[in-house]
């Protein structure tokens, strides 16, 4: 299930700032326009997605957003997944941890052999929430 307005109703932050292991990213439930950003920055890119480029999605562990950042013809592609934390909605910015999915979703024509063609990288991530006006 796909949410329209990603933003959390009960109040809780639309701002995550999250870095670990070489990687940052920052979430804006819901930007200036009203949709949201994600900014995505590891060893090798630092990419920007908005809108309907971000598939946030609530699942039985809580809100999760996705972006695909590498996209290729014929092996697959990759997506990033970051798990969001359920923070308090009191005001100020609260320290948070987390975890972001690096899944690598191979097609037939890319992977050696048969069986597995999903692989998973969890990383921790650390940083803040806040929430912010749009």
């Amino acid at each position: 299930m796909t949410d329209a307005n990603p933003a959390d109703a009960s109040g809780g932050p639309n701002l995550f700032t999250l870095n670990g292991q070489g990687l940052f990213v920052t979430l804006a439930l819901s930007g200036i326009d009203g949709k949201p950003r994600l900014t995505y920055q590891d060893s090798s890119s630092s990419q920007s997605f908005s809108g309907e480029q971000i598939t946030v999605e609530e699942i039985s562990i809580g809100k999760v957003a996705t972006v695909t950042t590498i996209r290729t013809v014929d092996t697959g592609y990759t997506t990033f997944s970051l798990v969001l934390p359920v923070v308090s909605a009191t005001p100020g910015q609260h320290t948070v941890s987390t975890i972001g999915i690096t899944t690598m979703h191979r097609t037939t024509l890319g992977a050696v052999g048969h069986g597995q063609l999903t692989s998973y990288h969890v990383t921790i991530l650390n940083g803040s929430a806040k929430t912010v006006q749009s």
